[in-house]
C-alpha cells in the first residue's frame, strides 16, 4: 500500500492530537503517526543497519547516507536483532516519502528512493535523541507537502567558509530541507572562481573594511594589506556540492544579473553603459560583450553545479543608465521595446534561452516578471505572496519567499534585546503562520507553487555566530511549513517540539537564539483593543498614507489592531508629506454624539530609517463635522536615538461629540500610528 497517498481526511483523524510528548517530538511533524501498544526499540552502540536495494550501486549510495546520519554503526548484510532495515520498494511511494515501523527488535524504513530512506533515518535519529535511545512502538507514514524546501545564505556581503556551509547543510538535512541557495555575487563581493575572468577573484572579491558596514564601496587587490573578502575555488564548491548531495540537498548558485553587479563593473568597466567603474550597478544590455561575458560565466558555473536551476537574481535594477545609453536605446529600437522594463524582459528571455540550451532552467526574484516573464522561468517571490501567485496563475512555477514571513535578516524578538539586524520583526510564530499555497487558490495554481524558501541576507550579519543566531530556531518553523500538511500544523504543539530540537542544536555547538528566553511581540499587539470608535468610519482630510505602508487602508485606525515592535508589520500606517508640516490629519465619525473621556494614539520612532514621533499633535472635536474645537495641543522636543521607541499622544477629560479630529505634524520625516483609541 502506498502510505504517502492516504486520503487527507484519514490523515487528519489519526494525527490531530499533539505530538509534543518527548518520545515522539519530531520536527518537521510527520503526516501520520500511530502508536500502538508494544515494547520499545532500544537504540544503542550495537544497533546495526541493513540495506535492501535493487542493485549494488544504490546500496553503496545508501551506505554513504547511513554513515552521515549514524556514523560508526555497522552496516550488515544479514538480518539480526536490534537492527534498522532500509528497504527500497521501487514505484510504491511518491518521491521523498517513506514508511517507518518501530518494533521491539527492528525498525523498518521503506521508500522508493534514497531521499525517502534518508528522511526516515533522520526521523529515527530524532526519536532516538528524544528518548535517550528508547524509541516507542510506532508507525509513521510521511511525505513532504512541497518538493522545493529551501534556505538562501548570502555569502557576498560577508563571506562564509565552506566549513560553515557544511555545518548548515547538516542541520538542513535533519530538518528535511533539500535546496541550498547560495547568493554568490553582489556589489559587496564576487565569491566564485571563474577561470576566464580572473579579475573577479583577484579584485572584485576583496575590499578594505572587514564587514559590509565598514566597506566604503571600493575594492582592492587580493594582495593589498588589509584586504578582506574571499571566494570559493571550484574544488571548494565541488566539495560543498557533493557534501550536500550525500544528504539529498541540491545547491543552487545565484549569479546576479543584470543589476547588483557593481563589483563586476569595477573589474570590467567596459560592460557598463558608460564604460566607467563605480558609476552604475546594471550591465549594459545594448552591448553584445555583456552577453558574451555572462554566457562565459554561465558555462563555468554549470560545469561546477549540476542543479537544474541557475538563479540569475534579476531584482532591483535601477534601469536609469539604460534610458540615456545609446547602445541600450538602439537595442530597444531594434527589438521593438517600448520601455526599459521591456529591455529587462528581453535580457531575461535571452539568458533563459541560453540556459535552456544547456539543459538548465532559470529562476529569479519576482522582478523578472517586469516587462513579461520568460516562457520557462520560475519565480522566487520575495516582495509578497501576490507575485508568486500571479506567476503560478499564469502557468509558471513559483517558490514563495515573501519578506514578511521568510526573511531571516530581521529581528526575531524585541529589537532592543537583539543583535543588530536590517530591520523588521519576524518571530518564529510568524514564520510558522505562513501558508505558501492556501486552499483559497485553485488546484492548478497551488500545484504550480513548488515550495518555500528562507532567505538570509547578511549586510548586518558579520560573524558565523550571528548568522546561526538568525537562522535558528526560525529554520525549524520554515521546515515544518515546507514539509507538513497545513491541516496538521499547530503552533503550540510545534513550539514544544522546537524547544527540544533547538536545545539540542545549542548543545551541539550551533549558536541559536534561546527560544526559552523569547519575550514575544509588543503586548499591545497580542490581542485586539475594544473601544468606542472600533469599526467607525475614518475620513482622511487632505492627507494620504504612504503607498509603501498602507496597513489596512482606511480601516487601520479603527480596526482594533495595534502595531508590534516594528513599523513594517502591516499594522502601522505611515505618512510622509515632505515639506508640509501636517503629516496626518484624519477625522473619526462616531455616527452620533457620544460621551467621550479619552482620545489617544501611539506612535513609533526609529530614527535611522527616518521614522519619528510627531513634533506636534492637535486633538479636536465637532458635532457638525465642519467647526472643530481644540481639546489639546501636544508639542515635544524630538531627540535622535537609534533604538525603537513608542510614545502615546492623548487627551483625557469629558466632552460630547460626534466627530474627533486627530492631527500629527512633522516635516521631511515619516510618521506612523496604528489605532486612534476613543473611550
Amino acid at each position: 500500500m502506498n502510505r504517502s497517498v492516504i486520503p487527507a481526511l484519514f490523515v487528519v483523524l489519526i494525527t490531530a492530537l499533539p505530538l509534543c510528548a518527548a518520545e515522539t517530538a519530531v520536527v518537521p511533524r510527520p503526516a501520520s503517526v500511530e502508536t500502538p501498544d508494544g515494547k520499545a526499540f532500544e537504540f544503542n552502540d550495537n544497533t546495526s543497519l541493513r540495506i535492501i536495494a535493487p542493485d549494488d550501486s544504490m546500496s553503496a549510495t545508501l551506505a554513504d547516507c547511513v554513515s552521515s546520519v549514524f556514523p560508526g554503526h555497522e552496516i550488515s548484510g544479514k538480518r539480526s536483532k536490534n537492527q534498522i532495515e532500509l528497504r527500497v520498494n521501487l514505484g510504491e511511494y511518491t518521491p521523498e516519502a517513506y514508511d517507518l515501523t518501530v518494533g521491539k527488535d527492528r525498525i523498518l524504513i521503506e521508500a522508493s528512493d534514497g531521499a525517502g530512506l534518508f528522511y526516515g533515518l533522520q526521523t529515527v535519529r530524532q526519536l532516538a535523541d528524544n528518548g535517550f535511545g528508547r524509541i516507542p512502538n510506532m508507525q509513521i507514514s510521511d511525505a513532504p507537502r512541497f518538493p522545493y524546501r529551501g534556505v538562501m545564505i548570502d555569502v557576498s556581503r560577508n563571506f562564509r567558509d565552506k566549513n560553515f556551509i557544511k555545518k548548515q547543510i547538516d542541520a538542513m538535512s535533519r530538518l528535511k530541507l533539500n535546496r541550498l541557495h547560495l547568493h554568490l555575487t553582489d556589489g559587496a563581493g564576487w565569491r566564485i572562481q571563474i577561470d576566464k575572468y580572473p579579475r573577479l577573484t583577484e579584485y572584485a572579491a576583496w575590499r578594505q573594511g572587514e564587514t559590509w558596514k565598514q566597506w566604503n564601496g571600493r575594492y582592492c587587490e587580493r594582495t593589498d594589506s588589509g584586504a578582506h573578502g574571499g571566494f570559493y575555488t571550484k574544488e571548494d564548491l565541488r566539495d560543498i556540492i557533493k557534501y550536500a548531495a550525500d544528504r539529498f540537498i541540491t545547491v543552487i548558485p545565484e549569479i546576479e544579473m543584470p543589476a547588483h553587479s557593481e563589483e563586476v563593473l569595477a573589474a570590467y568597466p567596459e560592460l557598463s553603459c558608460t564604460g566607467e567603474p563605480f558609476k552604475h550597478s546594471d550591465f549594459c544590455i545594448g552591448n553584445e560583450k555583456t552577453f558574451e561575458f555572462l554566457q562565459d560565466i554561465i558555462d563555468e558555473v554549470i560545469e561546477i553545479f549540476p542543479s537544474e536551476y541557475i538563479h540569475i537574481g534579476g531584482d532591483e535594477a535601477s534601469k536609469q543608465a539604460w534610458k540615456s545609453c545609446p547602445k541600450c536605446q538602439k537595442r530597444m529600437i531594434d527589438e521593438g521595446l517600448e520601455d526599459v522594463d521591456g529591455l529587462q524582459s528581453y535580457f531575461v528571455h535571452r539568458i533563459e534561452q541560453y540556459l535552456n540550451s544547456k539543459g538548465r532552467a532559470l529562476i529569479g526574484w519576482d522582478e523578472i516578471m517586469e516587462g513579461g516573464l520568460a516562457p520557462n522561468a520560475t519565480v522566487l517571490s520575495w516582495r509578497g505572496p501576490q507575485h508568486g501567485i500571479r506567476a503560478a496563475e499564469s502557468g509558471h512555477n513559483a517558490v514563495m519567499a515573501p519578506g514578511r514571513f521568510c526573511y531571516f535578516d530581521g529581528y526575531q524578538d524585541v529589537p532592543h534585546t537583539q543583535p543588530e539586524a536590517i530591520g523588521g520583526y519576524l518571530p518564529i510564530s510568524l514564520v510558522y503562520s505562513f501558508d505558501p499555497a492556501p486552499d483559497s487558490l485553485s488546484v492548478e495554481t497551488r500545484n504550480n507553487i513548488k515550495g518555500v524558501e528562507a532567505t538570509m541576507f547578511t549586510e548586518y550579519i558579520a560573524t558565523d555566530e550571528h548568522a546561526e543566531y538568525m537562522l535558528y530556531p526560525r529554520m525549524l518553523a520554515l521546515a515544518e511549513v515546507a514539509w507538513t500538511p497545513q491541516a496538521l500544523r499547530d503552533y503550540d504543539d510545534f513550539r514544544e517540539r522546537a524547544l527540544m530540537f533547538n536545545d539540542r542544536l545549542i548543545s551541539e555547538g550551533y549558536h541559536a537564539f534561546d527560544l526559552h528566553k523569547e519575550i514575544g511581540n509588543r503586548k499591545e499587539a497580542l490581542a485586539p483593543v475594544d473601544h468606542l470608535a472600533r469599526g467607525k468610519r475614518v475620513i482622511y482630510n487632505d492627507c494620504e498614507w504612504s503607498w509603501k505602508y498602507p496597513a489596512a487602508g482606511a480601516s487601520t485606525f479603527t480596526d482594533g489592531l495595534r502595531g508590534g515592535w516594528i513599523y513594517t508589520d502591516g499594522r502601522w500606517q505611515g505618512f510622509y508629506n515632505g515639506d508640509t508640516d501636517r503629516a496626518l490629519d484624519v477625522t473619526v465619525d462616531m455616527d452620533e454624539p457620544t460621551d467621550i473621556t479619552y482620545v489617544g494614539a501611539d506612535f513609533i520612532q526609529l530614527c535611522p530609517p527616518n521614522v519619528w514621533f510627531p513634533e506636534k499633535v492637535i486633538i479636536s472635536y465637532s458635532n457638525d463635522g465642519e467647526n472643530f474645537t481644540t481639546l489639546t495641543t501636544i508639542t515635544t522636543n524630538l531627540l535622535r536615538d537609534n533604538k525603537v521607541a513608542f510614545r502615546n499622544f492623548s487627551w483625557a477629560g469629558n466632552v460630547r461629540a460626534r466627530y474627533i479630529r486627530y492631527q500629527a505634524y512633522n516635516r521631511w520625516r515619516f510618521v506612523f500610528t496604528d489605532e486612534i483609541v476613543i473611550r
